[in-house]
């Protein structure tokens, strides 16, 4: 399911594996336009923390592998801690596996062109920052696994709107309050829709969509995808 078009009100999707171009914006209203049945959010934690639970058993003896790995590549932490802005506001720290390099952010700091480039759109293509083993846990997508404990304490849900840093809101402009209405996933639209591809208006865009339109249902179905997307990537 990958968007491919924003009509006014309407999001058209294909099945492309290639995500095609997004007209932005995605005209939606500044509050929720369609609200889930009830019993939703009772479902949707539910599910987050059997789910949460079984994942963080499960992959358990990854975690440690990764964990091993990452030690032995550079000497430097393992664990990333990610200032995020959630639901109504709160701020806590989501977890990832550490991608970068130690001084990741200082290495911005001296380089003015790359920082100009990664404010545009809260990214860098061929990130020099990104470590070897960080490069292979991105590409799969293993760096986020960690996120399943911020899952299971309700910082969190499987599926929702991307995470972002506290300094990113005010990118969504009057969408800020109803992006916040709803906790951050750590999988979402935009995760099955070429997110090395699209724009941060677009990432926008889906999000906006998501809160919108979400559903038990709908969750179940991007979850799938994900851990479809998740298969091809990892080779399981």
């Amino acid at each position: 399911m990958q968007v491919t078009q924003v009509k006014g009100s309407k999001v058209e999707y294909n099945s492309h594996q290639k995500m095609s171009r997004i007209t932005i914006p995605y005209r939606t209203d500044v509050a929720i336009i369609h609200r889930p049945k009830p019993g939703y959010s009772f479902i949707k934690r539910l599910l987050d923390i059997v789910l949460a639970l079984i994942g963080i058993v499960a992959l358990s003896p990854i975690f440690l592998l990764i964990a091993i790995r990452i030690k032995l590549d550079d000497g430097g932490t393992i664990l990333h801690f990610r200032e995020i802005i959630g639901m109504h506001g709160r701020h806590f720290y989501a977890l990832k596996f550490r991608t970068m390099i130690p001084d990741a952010d200082d290495y911005l700091t001296k380089h003015p062109e790359l920082l100009r480039k990664y404010q545009q759109n809260m990214k860098l293509a061929d990130d020099p920052r990104i470590t070897r083993i960080g490069r292979q846990l991105r590409t799969t997508s293993l760096d986020e696994l960690p996120q399943l404990f911020n899952v299971l304490i309700g910082e969190m849900s499987l599926i929702g709107p991307r995470i972002i840093h506290p300094s990113e809101l005010p990118r969504y402009g009057h969408y800020a309050n109803k992006r916040l209405q709803v906790k951050p996933g750590i999988s979402g639209l935009w995760q099955i829709s070429g997110r090395q591809h699209i724009s941060y208006d677009e990432r926008v865009a889906l999000d906006m969509y998501y809160i919108d339109h979400r559903s038990i249902l709908y969750d179940l179905t991007i979850l799938i995808k994900t851990l479809r997307v998740f298969i091809i990537h990892t080779g399981a």
